[in-house]
C-alpha cells in the first residue's frame, strides 16, 4: 500500500528534511566566522585522585559543549542567536554561523557570554544523553 501525502504537491516528507534546514540560506554572502567546540565535564577528587566514578578523558563522560565563536569588530548588541536541540543559528551583520551540533543539546538552558575583549562569544550547553554507563549522573 502506498502512503497518501496530506498535499500532493509536495515533494518531501517532513521526516525526511533534516533538522536545521530551514535556517540554511546559500544565498547570504556574510562569512562564517572561526569558532571551536570543546568539551566540558564536572569531576571531583574523587574521580580525579581516587578513580571512584567510571569517568575519563573522553567527550562520553562530558557533560557540556563550550562553542566558542570569533566575532571580531562586533558588539554584543548586534548578535542575534537561535538555539535548537541540534542547530545553533548565529547572525550578525558581518558574520553567519549555521552550525549543526554533534549531540543534541538543552536548548532551553543554556547560557551565552560574550568576552569583549577576546571578541568571542562563549556558548555552554547542556547536552542531552541516553543514560547508559557512563552517563548516569
Amino acid at each position: 500500500t502506498q502512503v497518501k501525502s496530506e498535499n500532493s504537491k509536495t515533494i518531501w516528507n517532513t521526516e525526511e528534511v533534516p533538522e536545521g534546514s530551514e535556517f540554511d540560506d546559500t544565498w547570504d554572502p556574510r562569512e562564517q566566522p572561526e569558532y571551536e567546540i570543546l568539551f566540558k565535564q564536572r569531576v571531583g577528587t574523587e574521580d580525579m585522585f581516587l578513580g571512584m566514578s567510571r569517568k575519563d578523558a573522553s567527550t562520553a563522560c562530558c557533560e557540556d559543549m563550550v562553542i566558542k565563536i570569533k566575532l571580531p569588530e562586533t558588539k554584543f548588541s548586534d548578535i542575534t542567536l537561535d538555539l535548537q536541540d541540534k542547530v545553533l543559528d548565529l547572525r550578525t551583520p558581518q558574520k553567519k554561523l549555521l552550525l549543526h551540533l554533534p549531540h543534541p543539546v538543552d536548548s532551553k538552558n543554556g547560557k551565552a557570554h560574550f568576552l569583549s575583549e577576546e571578541e568571542i562569544l562563549e556558548v555552554t550547553l547542556r547536552m542531552t544523553r541516553e543514560f547508559d554507563f557512563i552517563n548516569f549522573a
